[in-house]
């Protein structure tokens, strides 16, 4: 069996989706299981931490057996064995970032959004293919088991002809003055790329173009419903950012999405994310992992009586997907996709020109919510 080794710089590991989802539930599991299978070979990863608190890598790096990291970004990325830049900074850090890499040749993998405009994140698509690398943007909830189920029933035909998603997502934040935020306040400041449009409608993209169709317009509204946070210091500070934000999105074909997108609502659902899916011959409902399914067959009859509490337990009327396959962390299945890419010399199917796509929706949105109207996603073409 061959080994073959990618040198991967991970910038941003010390931060939350940093070190939680890329290093501790992807690369280092992949390093530690002896690398990514091909074939009859190997793919062996090497990460070079990278980040601004000097104390935080040399204590990540000695807890996780790393043998580098380093504050100087230059120095990493003038590292002829690194092959490959991985970012996890907050946006508004990226863009500079990766078009250092770039210019260095190296292979982009990067966490979304991959800039804070579109003009940005074009400029790394332009630069990326003047390198002539391979780019991958994280597009993680495709892999979630609830969604994979989802996709499945697509390929199947089971919902007939679509006729409409309906997305719930968020959670409560806490403010930070009695109970700690459970988010970094930076999300909350526009001026330091924070936003739920910014960071949510990237997501919301690449879901609704891998499984429904592209975006065509959107109706959008943004709002900050908590004005006043407290930092991870316990300083309170103005929410500079929309924290919550509703959409109506058209999409090809003409399938109507809804999607909800909030920091300050309380759960009463199965997940933190759930979208419905209503089609002529049945209906689903998907999560981070479960799925349930009503087919036509066994769609009941209600009927509206506003007079007498219902006799009919609603959820108790559908059925669950079952898992057929096991399910890796969604990150590190993306990952391993991309090494794979990268090893093979191939284009990664969720590339940088995707993650100006979800940039486009976002700019579309934030239009829409300041001038109260529908916006067409040409009108940014």
């Amino acid at each position: 069996m061959a080994v073959r080794t990618i040198k991967v710089i991970m910038n941003g590991v010390t931060g939350r989706m940093g070190y939680r989802q890329h290093l501790v539930r992807s690369i280092l599991p992949i390093r530690d299981e002896g690398g990514v299978v091909v074939g009859d070979d190997r793919i062996q990863v090497v990460p070079v931490l990278v980040g601004r608190n000097a104390d935080k890598l040399a204590k990540l790096a000695e807890q996780h057996g790393v043998g580098e990291w380093t504050t100087d970004l230059a120095a990493a990325l003038a590292d002829p064995e690194a092959t490959v830049y991985f970012d996890a900074q907050v946006t508004s850090e990226r863009t500079g970032a990766i078009l250092a890499a770039l210019d260095k040749g190296l292979h982009i993998f990067t966490e979304k959004p991959i800039a804070e405009s579109v003009a940005d994140g074009q400029k790394l698509v332009t630069a990326a293919e003047k390198a002539g690398v391979i780019t991958g943007v994280v597009h993680d909830k495709l892999y979630l088991p609830g969604l994979v189920k989802l996709k499945r029933l697509i390929d199947l035909g089971f919902f007939g002809r679509i006729l409409s998603v309906r997305g719930e997502f968020g959670y409560w934040v806490f403010e930070g003055d009695v109970v700690p935020a459970q988010r970094p306040s930076w999300n909350y400041r526009a001026e330091d790329g924070g936003g739920m449009v910014l960071d949510m409608f990237c997501h919301w993209n690449y879901v609704l173009e891998n499984l429904f169709g592209r975006v065509d317009a959107v109706w959008a509204k943004a709002v900050t419903h908590i004005p006043e946070r407290w930092d991870e210091q316990g300083r309170s500070y103005p929410a500079t950012a929309d924290d919550a934000a509703y959409g109506i999105f058209e999409l090809e074909g003409g399938v109507i999405a809804q999607i909800n997108s909030s920091w300050a609502v309380r759960v009463d659902r199965g997940e933190l994310v759930e979208f419905q899916v209503d089609g002529t011959h049945g209906s689903a409902v998907a999560g981070l992992f479960d799925c349930r399914i009503q087919p036509r067959a066994q769609t009941p009859k209600p009927v509206w009586n506003p007079d007498l509490p219902t006799d009919q337990d609603f959820r108790s009327q559908w059925d669950s997907v079952p898992d057929l396959e096991d399910y890796p962390n969604g990150f590190r299945a993306q990952w391993e996709q991309f090494l794979r890419d990268v090893d093979a010399g191939r284009p990664h199917g969720y590339d940088l020109a995707a993650g100006v796509r979800g940039l486009q929706l976002v700019e579309a949105g934030l239009r829409s919510s300041d001038e109260g109207r529908r916006v067409e996603l040409k009108e940014l073409a």
